[in-house]
């Protein structure tokens, strides 16, 4: 499960625009309300990408293996609270309705939160399990490499970056 940066206004509409048809929510403006929900999922990525540069600075003070790096990453993310792989949709979701009940965009709300989110998940998984596709594609392109190293870290970005301009995502 990733959430690609290309991908946020999209989601964002969609979510808006689901939940204002259906009743959910009400407001007057949903470009406003779209906005503040790509302003949520654009400070999941800051925040991911944070954690991400923590958990490599504390592997590299440390003299850990990069094979230490999920474990990091994730011992990192639990002591801000923040989800990550399955646990970063009722993250996000949680982070939304929040934003919605504070927003002075959004004027009322009709659905209980679970019912949100269960309408929510939909659309986002939707839209970021598409990561499994990718990655799938790139490592593929660099089987040829040892996992772990640095030189299979700097391939498969690259490979990456390349896949996912190819779809549009970036």
């Amino acid at each position: 499960m990733k959430l690609f940066r290309g991908k946020i206004p999209i989601i964002a509409a969609e979510i808006t625009r689901m939940l204002v048809e259906e009743g959910d929510i009400e407001c007057e403006s949903n470009e406003e309300v779209e906005l503040d929900v790509e302003a949520v999922l654009r400070e999941y990525l800051r925040t991911e990408q944070d954690i991400v540069e923590k958990a490599k600075d504390m592997l590299e003070k440390r003299g850990l293996s990069y094979s230490s790096f999920g474990k990091t990453r994730k011992i990192i993310a639990d002591q801000k609270g923040f989800g990550t792989g399955e646990e970063a949709y009722d993250y996000i979701m949680n982070q939304l309705i929040l934003t919605f009940m504070n927003s002075p965009h959004v004027e009322e709300i009709y659905s209980e939160d679970h019912e949100l989110k269960r309408k929510m998940r939909t659309v986002m998984r939707k839209h970021m399990e598409i990561d499994d596709e990718l990655d799938e594609e790139a490592r593929r392109k660099i089987k040829n490499l040892e996992e772990g190293t640095q030189q299979w870290e700097i391939e498969y970005k690259k490979v990456m970056e390349q896949v996912k301009r190819k779809r549009g995502l970036e």
